[in-house]
């Protein structure tokens, strides 16, 4: 089945990596979407929200570095958050952005806030999903338990068994098809025909500093999405972003509209029923 055209971008970073996006076409006289994602991720994991928003406006999707077809850094080190958006930076600028609408996904979502502190007026909108200023120090736990952990199948087949033995809590819901689905967002097919992880594993590194856990203070990032149109996307089932998190987003945010996703973890895929509406809702409110 065949979807919206998209073109495969590369551009330059700062410290010389080659880094890629796609870029789906759109209508010119909506504010684009641009797309970040988790951690892990690529731009593979919003394949269905593209397709259903192009062409009706512009998406664009990005690998951050060492993730999919993005280089790997020479130093592990730059895996951090400053060194993702001063990558973006370089994208907004090669792309000419003036406005857009972000949708990040967790990690994608710290890089949301961080746009929004750094760049005013750049966002008309913005959809965080699964993430608030205040992480949960549980699934921050779980999350460091797989991260940088070596993935090596014979299969799709294979593969998808382990990242259903491993996500089965995250979407208790999923079928078979499903799970080989997200196997092929997570992972990529090597010159000998082994399933591998499609990140480089280093992206771990970081976390492995002392105090790493401490990070910035995200509350003030969020302050700067004032008058903004904003979407706070929650996994009912989320042990990364708490109700009590949401809530209180919502009530230093009156631009916020806060939504949970029924029987989903860290983290709705965007495709889910309630996910699909909420972001639809939200660009109508950037539209008018």
């Amino acid at each position: 089945m065949g979807g919206p055209d998209f073109t495969d971008g590369y551009y330059w970073s700062r410290d010389g990596l080659r880094l890629h996006y796609r870029d789906y076409t759109g209508r010119a006289d909506r504010p684009p979407v641009l797309c970040l994602p988790g951690l892990t991720r690529n731009v593979r994991d919003f394949e269905g929200l593209a397709g259903r928003l192009a062409p009706g406006r512009r998406v664009i999707c990005v690998s951050l570095r060492g993730r999919g077809e993005s280089a790997y850094a020479k130093d592990p080190l730059a895996y951090v958050p400053l060194t993702y958006l001063q990558d973006l930076e370089v994208l907004i600028r090669e792309l000419g952005l003036a406005r857009a609408v972000a949708v990040g996904t967790s990690l994608g979502g710290i890089l949301t806030l961080m746009l929004a502190a750094t760049h005013p007026g750049l966002l008309a909108g913005a959809v965080l999903n699964d993430l608030g200023p205040a992480i949960e120090p549980a699934g921050l736990a779980r999350i460091k338990t797989y991260v940088g952990k070596g993935g090596n199948w014979p299969t799709w087949m294979h593969a998808a068994r382990d990242v259903a033995a491993a996500n089965a809590d995250v979407y208790p819901d999923y079928s078979t098809e499903d799970w080989l689905r997200m196997a092929k967002q997570l992972c990529r097919l090597t010159p000998k025909g082994r399933v591998v992880w499609d990140y480089d594993a280093r992206i771990a590194e970081p976390f492995r500093l002392p105090n790493a856990e401490a990070g910035v203070d995200l509350w003030p990032a969020l302050d700067a999405l004032a008058g903004v149109p904003t979407l706070s996307l929650r996994g009912a089932l989320s042990d990364i972003l708490s109700a009590e998190t949401q809530a209180a987003m919502a009530r230093r945010l009156p631009s916020l509209r806060a939504v949970e996703v029924p029987r989903v973890g860290h983290a709705p895929t965007l495709e889910e029923p309630d996910a699909a509406a909420a972001i639809d809702e939200l660009l109508e409110r950037t539209d008018a």
